[in-house]
């Protein structure tokens, strides 16, 4: 479990791996997981059973937000807004904004819909939303260590969930950047989609799993700390199902309650987020979602 550095990196963003080291050794019991992240049709189906209200369409509390001005209260979520021309890659910022209105019924913000997007992953889900879903389905949202070891469908020390090579015999295998990153009109998707595709439209890995690298994020169960593997390879011997720290801390944001994503996204390059990469981490805070952020299920065997 866990991965080098990608070749060539610099500094610039997300390319640097070094909470995904070392690499360590991790046994995990057997356990059943979707075939693909969890689409538009199904969290549809459970809104309608259940009522439920995400994160995303709630007012923000005023408690929560001490000293925020009233009128900025105002239910939304995070998108990716192309910049106007190049800049420095040091500064997520420059490229992410709060939406008014955006949630998982409005990936975009309030002028923006899912008709006919039925079977494309469902986004804008906070960590409470998908832990929701999961119970109504008698499911529950993987561990890291869990959610690698399926990624990896049966392959040992591969870069990729498919092999060594990002594009075998030129084959596209993931939903990815194409362009400069994060540039508007720069994506050529040369891979056939310039944003979020529909689930299953690259091959699966090993065990049958589509979309373990690119399309979107996919939240773990595990809390986020760029020091957990040290910890588990100080412990010596075989890690035997993992559930993570027993609390979240990241030096950038140590206020922040953080969760472990996996897999990256279509917004993933080699330019500035290597995430595709299979033992590659990510992390986010749980009350937040975007638009490059879904989820899948797994199910213990009983």
């Amino acid at each position: 479990m866990g991965a080098p550095d990608p070749p060539h990196r610099d500094e610039a963003g997300m390319q640097a791996t070094t909470d995904s080291r070392p690499i360590h050794r991790v046994y995990v019991d057997a356990f059943w997981m979707d075939e693909s992240d969890v689409t538009n049709d199904d969290f549809a189906a459970f809104v309608k059973a259940t009522g439920y209200i995400t994160v995303a369409e709630r007012k923000p509390r005023a408690e929560d937000f001490p000293g925020a001005p009233p009128g900025s209260l105002i239910a939304g979520s995070v998108i990716f807004v192309p910049t106007d021309r190049p800049v420095q890659l040091n500064n997520h910022l420059q490229w992410w904004s709060y939406e008014k209105g955006a949630n998982w019924r409005h990936p975009l913000g309030s002028g923006s819909g899912i008709t006919a997007k039925g079977k494309y992953p469902v986004v804008h889900v906070a960590y409470e939303d998908a832990l929701a879903y999961a119970d109504w389905e008698g499911k529950r949202l993987p561990t890291e260590a869990e959610w690698e070891f399926a990624a990896r469908g049966g392959l040992s020390g591969k870069p990729f969930v498919w092999g060594d090579e990002f594009r075998p015999n030129g084959k596209w295998m993931a939903n990815s950047y194409q362009g400069q990153f994060p540039v508007r009109g720069t994506n050529k998707a040369e891979d056939g989609h310039a944003d979020i595709s529909p689930v299953a439209q690259y091959p699966p890995n090993g065990y049958g799993l589509y979309d373990m690298a690119g399309n979107v994020w996919q939240w773990t169960s595990d809390w986020y700390r760029p020091d957990y593997y040290a910890l588990l390879a100080a412990a010596g011997g075989v890690a035997r199902n993992p559930q993570g720290p027993p609390a979240s801390f990241d030096p950038s944001e140590p206020g922040q309650k953080m969760k472990t994503h996996r897999g990256g996204s279509f917004l993933c390059t080699d330019q500035y987020c290597s995430r595709y990469v299979v033992g590659t981490r990510g992390k986010g805070e749980v009350s937040t979602g975007t638009n490059h952020l879904g989820f899948r299920c797994v199910k213990s065997v009983q």
